[in-house]
């Protein structure tokens, strides 16, 4: 077995354990090895994302598609989502944010995260592939960012299908996977399971963050950290604030 082809598997079966996926549909769906890729098939050399090479990309963060989410309660997912938001905006990363059919049903972005990105213009489009949409194509690559980061619900359609897309742009593409949300167990580890499939990395919010972010004596720091809100940080703080008084 090639080494590529033996830590994409790898990587499937430590995802399923991490993402609480049934190891029978895990198990069932191993990464795919095209022959006519098979001269290319080499483990590329880590290449940490930075506050230079990376855009983030929040899809269809939207009131009616955020009632219909049962892996997140809504106030941990708006948590996850604006926590996000607020950490890229003070690592200055370029921050696009899109909908579909904002009149329609689904509605607008949900007021807490319009609040954390002041000025930011929202991209209605009625694609439901973000990608497809001409204008958010060249917003994206406008940033002139190799490395974007999505989130959106919901995760199997929303944050999947443009980072899925990316992929095959050239981009690299990372999926918080906290700060998207889907309708069911089921949509959430298909949905896993296809972008690691395809070479999305998926992660929680935060370490993407945190590995942007690289250094803890970055004037940032402070400001990430407090976006963040995570409250066994608060927490130490508070202790060390106390002893040394």
């Amino acid at each position: 077995m090639e080494r590529r082809h033996f830590l994409q598997t790898a990587a499937i079966g430590a995802a399923a354990t991490a993402f609480g996926l049934a190891p029978s549909l895990a198990a069932a769906i191993q990464p795919r090895r095209p022959q006519e890729y098979e001269m290319s098939d080499q483990v590329r050399p880590y290449e940490p994302l930075t506050s230079d090479n990376t855009a983030l990309v929040l899809v269809d963060h939207q009131i009616g598609l955020m009632t219909g989410v049962r892996d997140y309660s809504t106030g941990e997912l708006k948590h996850n989502i604006v926590a996000l938001a607020k950490a890229a905006r003070a690592l200055d990363l370029p921050i696009i944010v899109t909908t579909t059919a904002s009149d329609s049903m689904w509605g607008p972005t949900f007021p807490e995260l319009v609040e954390a990105l002041p000025g930011t213009k929202i991209i209605d489009r009625s694609s439901v592939n973000a990608f497809d949409d001409p204008t958010v194509a060249r917003a994206i690559e406008a940033t002139g960012r190799k490395k974007l980061i999505f989130a959106g619900i919901s995760l199997e359609v929303c944050a999947a299908f443009p980072a899925i897309s990316a992929i095959g742009k050239g981009y690299d593409a990372y999926v918080a996977v906290d700060a998207s949300g889907t309708f069911n167990q089921t949509k959430r580890e298909a949905g896993l399971l296809r972008m690691l499939q395809a070479g999305v990395v998926v992660s929680d919010y935060a370490t993407l963050m945190v590995e942007i972010l690289k250094d803890n004596a970055r004037p940032e720091a402070g400001a990430v950290y407090g976006a963040l809100d995570m409250p066994w940080a608060k927490l130490v703080g508070q202790i060390a604030q106390a002893n040394g008084k």
